[in-house]
C-alpha cells in the first residue's frame, strides 16, 4: 500500500490519529507545527518527538516535500528555481527583489490547461494540478532565499507562474489559507495577488467566497477579435462576460483590479487598442501593469516599440488611469516557463 501524504490531514485529523494510536492529542499539534510553520522535510527533523513516534509516522505517512533542483541567481538579484515535485515533475518559481520588497512568483499547475499563443507554458499542456502543500512549499523556499540573500522575510506573493490558478481553485485557496494562517507563514492576504487569464465564473466564485487577497487579470487586449487571437480559449469567455464578472467582484469586495498587459508589435500596438483599453478600464476601478515581453522564439509575438509603450502610458495617464511599466527581470539566466520572468 502507498503511504498517505501526511499534509493532506487537517490538524483535527492528526490529533484524532494520535489518539487512535494510544497517544495524546497534543502530539498532533506538534507534528502539525513541524509540517507547516517549520516546513519539515522529513520526520527525522521533528526533534521534540520521540524516535519511536517518528518511526511510527514513517511507517504510515510520507511528506511529499518539494526540492529546489536547480537555482539560478541573476545579476539583477532575481532568483529562479526549478522545483522538483515528489513524482519527478518540474515547475518553476521566482524570487523578485526590489529596493522595498521581495516578491515570490509561484506556479499552481504543471503546464497549463489554456492555449495563450505567446506563452511557453501553454506549449507544455497541463500534466496535473499542484497540491496546496506544493504551492506552499514554493513560498516557504523563496522566503528562506529572501532571508538568505536580502536579510528580510518575503513581502509579497503573486500566483503568476506556470498554470491558471483558477483552474486549480480548491488547492490555490487552501494554500493561501495556510500561507496566511498564524500556524503557517502568517502573511497578510493583502500582500497576495492571484492572476487569472479571465474565467468569469471563477472570478464570481472568488467574490462569493469573500477572499481577502488581490486579483489580477491577464487582459492583453480589450478588442474581442484581438484577444481571441492572442488567447484562443477566450472565445468561450467573451469580454462582456469578463466585464460582468469584474463588476460583480468589485461590488462584492470593493477592491480594484490589476490588468496585466503586454504590448506586441503589430498585434495590439495601435491607437484603437489603446482606446479600447481605456474604455474597458472605465467599468471598474483598476490599475494597469504594462509588462515588457520576454520572447520565447523568433515568431509572431515580439516586443512592441518604446514609442507604442509611451503612447499607451500617455493616453492612460491622460484618462486618470494608474499605469506602470514592468521591466523583464533575470534576462541573463535561463528563461522561466510562461512569463515568470516578466513579473515584478
Amino acid at each position: 500500500m502507498s503511504k498517505k501524504d501526511i499534509r493532506a490531514l487537517t490538524k483535527d485529523q492528526l490529533r484524532d490519529f494520535f489518539v487512535s494510536q494510544g497517544d495524546k492529542a497534543f502530539r498532533g499539534n506538534q507534528v502539525y507545527e513541524w509540517l507547516w510553520s517549520k516546513s519539515a522535510h522529513s520526520f527525522a527533523d521533528m526533534t521534540n518527538i520521540s524516535k519511536q513516534t517518528r518511526e511510527m509516522l514513517e511507517a504510515n505517512f510520507v511528506i511529499n516535500h518539494i526540492k529546489v533542483d536547480n537555482m539560478q541567481r541573476s545579476n539583477d538579484g532575481t532568483v529562479k528555481n526549478a522545483v522538483k515535485l515528489h513524482d519527478g515533475l518540474i515547475v518553476e518559481s521566482v524570487l523578485i527583489p526590489t529596493d522595498s520588497r521581495t516578491t515570490a512568483c509561484v506556479s499552481s499547475q504543471v503546464g497549463c490547461s489554456l492555449d495563450c499563443e505567446f506563452c511557453a507554458t501553454a506549449r507544455l499542456k497541463r500534466m496535473r494540478n499542484l497540491n496546496a502543500d506544493e504551492i506552499y512549499d514554493q513560498v516557504a523556499a523563496i522566503n528562506q532565499e529572501s532571508l538568505h540573500y536580502y536579510n528580510h522575510k518575503l513581502s509579497n506573493i503573486v500566483y503568476m507562474g506556470m498554470g491558471e490558478p483558477l483552474m486549480n481553485y480548491n488547492n490555490v485557496i487552501k494554500s493561501i489559507e495556510m500561507i496566511t494562517s498564524e500556524e503557517g507563514l502568517g502573511m497578510s492576504p493583502k500582500r497576495i495577488t492571484v492572476s487569472t487569464s479571465g474565467l468569469p465564473k471563477m472570478i464570481k466564485k472568488l467574490a462569493d467566497d469573500e477572499v481577502k487577497f488581490n486579483l489580477a487579470v491577464s487582459l492583453h487586449s480589450a478588442i474581442e477579435e484581438t484577444r481571441n487571437k492572442i488567447m484562443p480559449f477566450s472565445k468561450n469567455f467573451p469580454l462582456t462576460d469578463l466585464k460582468e464578472a469584474l463588476e460583480y467582484w468589485y461590488a462584492k469586495t470593493e477592491r480594484r483590479i490589476t490588468y496585466e498587459y503586454v504590448i506586441w508589435k503589430g498585434i495590439n500596438d495601435k491607437q484603437e487598442d489603446i482606446n479600447a483599453l481605456v474604455k474597458f478600464c472605465s467599468y471598474v476601478p483598476c490599475k494597469i501593469n504594462i509588462i515588457e515581453y520576454n520572447p520565447i522564439d523568433d515568431g509572431e509575438y515580439q516586443q512592441a516599440s518604446s514609442k507604442a509603450t509611451d503612447a499607451y502610458m500617455y493616453t492612460l495617464e491622460q484618462n486618470g488611469i494608474v499605469a506602470n511599466v514592468r521591466r523583464s527581470r533575470g534576462k541573463d539566466i535561463d528563461a522561466a516557463c510562461g512569463q515568470l520572468a516578466n513579473k515584478s
